[in-house]
């Protein structure tokens, strides 16, 4: 699934540039869209606009692929809010949670937090653990709880983990619990883990590739996917060399697939060192 970014021209939302890049992926054989996550900007979208953008990709993409709605805040009660405006949204086929960020509950606290929203809403909730940006891990025990008691919460998207987490997330979980990888980067060592796929960054810029390299994984064929992966790699990393979005939406930009490179503060533009190593790496790939 690809971790959709936000387009934006002269500090609002383009939503004309959000329908065409929605339609661009579903062309490309994406297999699911991720809506107003970290990637999609949601911190400095207006609750208006956070609402607005989710009802544009599901509307857009018209129950042809699965769209998945960020929802997640560290106020429980926005979280509530955001979830249950996302859950009356016919098209959205389920909840992406962050864990909470800033204020750094203990493991108790995210077991609270997330039960609370998880009666708020009956559609499946993708957990999000990002150490880095949240400051802290969701415990594999609180997914555990979790998914005893609301079977909803049914999976997670693990960045910032590695290869053995994946694993104890899988033999604590189950067969039947959704791990993917938040980090284009770790997505094969975690599907060899037990992972089922990535919520991407890279996607955004490289759709069938990016698939092929997951489907190849998934079917065990090892070096074709090995070979997908180390032709992107450089890109993987290069995406990242300043916050996300900031990298992709550049290269988005670059190559046409939206009018502009905005993003609100308190991101801004690339450095011109950083721009120089993005577009080293983007003329080698041919991109």
């Amino acid at each position: 699934m690809t971790a959709l970014v936000t387009p934006m021209r002269d500090g609002a939302v383009d939503y004309a540039g959000l329908e065409a890049l929605v339609e661009r992926q579903i062309a490309e054989g994406i297999n699911g869209l991720v809506a107003v996550g970290t990637t999609g900007e949601s911190p400095t979208l207006s609750h208006q606009e956070h609402n607005d953008v989710i009802h544009a990709v599901a509307k857009t993409a018209a129950g042809r692929v699965p769209v998945v709605a960020g929802a997640g805040s560290n106020s429980t009660s926005e979280a509530v809010s955001l979830t249950k405006e996302a859950d009356a949204d016919a098209g959205v086929s389920g909840i992406l949670q962050v864990a909470p960020y800033y204020n750094k509950p203990s493991q108790e606290g995210l077991f609270r937090h997330f039960s609370a929203i998880a009666e708020a809403t009956e559609k499946p909730i993708i957990l999000y653990s990002i150490p880095g940006r949240c400051g802290i891990e969701i415990g594999v025990d609180v997914c555990a709880r979790l998914y005893e008691k609301h079977p909803h919460v049914c999976g997670i998207k693990e960045a910032g983990g590695t290869p053995e987490r994946v694993s104890e997330l899988r033999q604590v979980l189950g067969d039947d619990y959704l791990i993917t990888s938040g980090d284009d980067s770790q997505t094969l060592p975690f599907i060899s883990c037990g992972a089922q796929g990535v919520i991407s960054v890279a996607s955004n810029r490289v759709v069938g590739d990016l698939v092929a390299m997951v489907d190849a994984a998934l079917a065990g064929k090892s070096a074709e996917a090995e070979a997908l992966h180390r032709k992107y790699y450089a890109l993987f990393k290069v995406l990242f060399i300043e916050p996300n979005p900031v990298p992709v939406k550049l290269a988005m930009h670059r190559a046409g697939i939206i009018a502009s490179p905005e993003v609100r503060l308190p991101l801004c533009e690339m450095s011109q060192g950083n721009v120089a190593r993005l577009y080293a790496i983007l003329d080698m790939l041919g991109l």
